[in-house]
């Protein structure tokens, strides 16, 4: 015997969450399947000793008013905490064998001793290049032409690699900086088009903000779990689905035995590789299209100190670290500088990340070397004296897709499938973004579709009772 709904999510992590957040606003009865005992996928907080670990995500950095609204109408703004001072002031760069101010603004790169001279003459030189690249170009391409060898090899290479675990000579420049490559086309150079966007949204922009919750970002999870309207299942395993009269009709392994349903919208917000594993009986090609994503492997090592035995200040973010570097370590967050309520008063916590497409390698380190490595990078760089008293791994076999290769044109040919498929919808991160923000302003993108569908389908049932009437 089979249930009904409206709408069909199946992944209960933030992209899943975030679309049946949207729909119950708009009063569309949704079903979540979760295949796990917990919502949440990767996000999860943990308490440990007074030390407060995340799992994956750290923060939320939003520039988007469908972020805010959500954060607002789910309740959330008592939960929220605000980046600190201190990390607002600096993020710092392993250059050249120590620890320099990454400056973020063209004035501050002209005077920073990180870029020669002839890197500084190459900055100032953008606004008068012409505009120009191809669909493919890669993150490195797209750097080099714009802002020279340097900018990419200092900053914008260990960004790439510690932000998405990803290598910019592979990275599609359009995936991955899609505002910068706007700049381009709109406005011909990076310069002009940050001025005039400016100036133009200097009214109504939604202000950037950086921000966690006082629990951890395993918060937003529980509360969009929690939301009315949103029917979440755990344990719910998709099994298979089908195309159905009017909809769909999909089947799930639960612990009391198989349950199935039948929705008119289906939403598959699960890794590239299952739902082509369930697209596989009805659309060949499609399937192939996302085995096509490959995702990189992360390791996370989170260390708790005295706050004595760390010689460095901690005055900011953390550091990244570029290739040429020759350090196991993408990046480092100084968690404890970031949020106030991360560590026990007098000890600070640090987060380190390793492998990625950089270091693939690192995903068959053992857990003993993964410390041993992350311990003597630690100690070099911020001077670290002694063993930590907290000491917790995170281990991700696919933590993030990468936008390599012809990546663009690989999700609009994943489009085209979808557009002969109606009532079936792809969510994930290897669509639009994997930051919490992103998922979240493309969870409110494909709701919309999901709600004007229905409206449709109201009205279309409407004119033919209206036209039945009349016969």
């Amino acid at each position: 015997m089979s249930t009904q709904t409206d709408v069909l999510i199946v992944g209960g992590g933030v992209s899943g969450l975030s679309i049946a957040w949207w729909l119950a606003q708009a009063g569309l009865p949704v079903e979540v399947w979760e295949a796990d005992a917990r919502p949440g996928g990767k996000i999860e907080s943990h308490r440990q000793d007074g030390y407060l670990t995340e799992r994956a995500a750290s923060l939320l950095m939003n520039f988007r008013p469908e972020v805010t609204e959500m954060v607002r109408e789910a309740g959330l703004e008592e939960e929220k905490i605000g980046r600190s001072a201190i990390a607002e002031s600096r993020r710092y760069l392993w250059h050249a064998g120590r620890l320099q101010t990454l400056p973020m603004q063209l004035g501050s790169m002209i005077v920073s001793p990180i870029w020669s001279w002839r890197g500084k003459l190459r900055l100032l030189a953008e606004p008068f290049l012409p505009a120009g690249g191809h669909e493919d170009e890669s993150v490195s391409e797209f750097i080099r032409r714009r802002l020279g060898r340097e900018m990419l090899d200092k900053a914008m290479e260990p960004f790439i690699a510690g932000t998405l675990a990803a290598d910019p000579d592979l990275t599609s420049a359009s995936a991955a900086l899609p505002r910068l490559t706007a700049l381009e086309r709109r406005y011909g150079s990076l310069t002009a088009g940050i001025l005039a966007h400016r100036l133009l949204r200097r009214r109504t922009a939604c202000r950037a903000d950086t921000f966690s919750f006082h629990d951890g970002m395993e918060t937003l999870i529980k509360t969009l779990a929690a939301t009315p309207g949103v029917c979440l299942h755990t344990r719910h395993r998709l099994l298979a689905i089908e195309r159905g009269r009017d909809g769909w009709e999909a089947v799930a392994a639960t612990p009391l035995g198989e349950r199935r349903i039948r929705a008119k919208e289906l939403v598959l917000a699960t890794p590239a590789g299952v739902s082509a594993a369930l697209v596989q009986p009805l659309d060949v090609e499609l399937a192939q299209l996302l085995n096509g994503i490959r995702y990189a492997p992360i390791k996370v090592v989170h260390l708790g100190f005295d706050r004595a035995a760390v010689g460095h200040a901690l005055d900011g973010t953390g550091f990244l670290v570029p290739r040429n570097e020759g350090l196991p370590l993408t990046g480092n967050l100084w968690m404890s500088s970031l949020f106030a309520n991360r560590a026990p008063a007098g000890k600070v916590l640090l987060t380190a990340y390793l492998g990625g497409a950089r270091t693939p390698g690192v995903a068959d380190w053992t857990d003993t070397r993964v410390v041993d490595e992350t311990l003597g990078v630690l100690r070099r760089v911020l001077g670290i004296r002694g063993e930590p008293e907290l000491v917790r791994l995170d281990h991700h076999a696919e933590a993030l897709p990468l936008y390599h290769g012809a990546y663009q044109a690989r999700i609009r040919a994943i489009g085209e499938r979808l557009e002969q498929t109606p009532g079936l919808h792809l969510e994930a991160n290897y669509r639009g973004g994997v930051s919490v923000r992103d998922r979240i302003y493309c969870a409110r993108t494909v709701a919309g579709r999901i709600r004007a569908r229905a409206v449709q389908a109201e009205a279309n049932l409407k004119t033919a009772h209206a036209l039945s009437g009349l016969a």
